[in-house]
């Protein structure tokens, strides 16, 4: 059933599984962007239909993700508490441990995709480390998280329009935008003093 085509366009079968995993996550970013706990459990669901179709295309690193997405709606839905969240940001030194440690996952990581046959290792990897530091920042609160899904996005919508996944390549693309509007709603909001916090 999950499998069966939802709906075709341009020559591309939108399975019932691909559809349904975008619509929990757009539902899931909207709540994000307003900052309530809301967010998780569609996160929750959308990673796990996402994972599901992910594997079937044998895009290893990302199906992989979608096991830390499920953990961080856990850990956000707690971690969040029922009001609105008062996001930060973090400073100078710890946005350089961020990028430094990102690098060296990601070039430990691609051989070992590359291992057991992921058709794209190394934007596979990529889209695995960059969204994991971005779920953890997302869920402490920090603003930086949106710009690192900019990155992760773009790269995102490259690899899954490679592996002839349209739909969800639109996705990313779109994501993209939410992620601009996500950073904005965030900083709008953010606690006093930025950059006197730390991870």
């Amino acid at each position: 059933m999950f499998m069966n085509v939802a709906f075709s366009a341009w020559n591309y079968d939108v399975t019932v599984l691909e559809l349904l995993a975008v619509i929990t996550a757009f539902i899931g970013i909207g709540l994000a962007i307003r900052g309530t706990r809301w967010a998780w459990p569609f996160y929750f669901l959308s990673s796990a239909l996402y994972g599901w179709l992910l594997w079937e295309y044998a895009l290893y690193g990302t199906a992989a993700l979608q096991l830390v997405f499920i953990a961080a709606a856990i850990w956000g839905w707690f971690g969040w508490g029922p009001k609105s969240i008062t996001p930060t940001t973090v400073s100078n030194r710890t946005r350089l441990i961020l990028l430094a440690g990102s690098l060296a996952a990601w070039l430990a990581l691609v051989p070992v995709l590359a291992a057991i046959g992921d058709p794209a290792p190394w934007p596979d990897t990529f889209v695995f480390v960059g969204s994991v530091v971005a779920q953890v920042l997302m869920v402490r609160e920090y603003a930086e998280s949106w710009v690192l899904w900019m990155v992760v996005n773009v790269v995102g919508a490259a690899l899954y329009a490679t592996q002839n996944l349209w739909f969800t390549s639109l996705f990313y693309a779109a994501l993209i935008v939410l992620a601009v509007i996500g950073l904005r709603s965030w900083l709008a909001k953010r606690a006093p003093l930025p950059g006197s916090t730390h991870l």
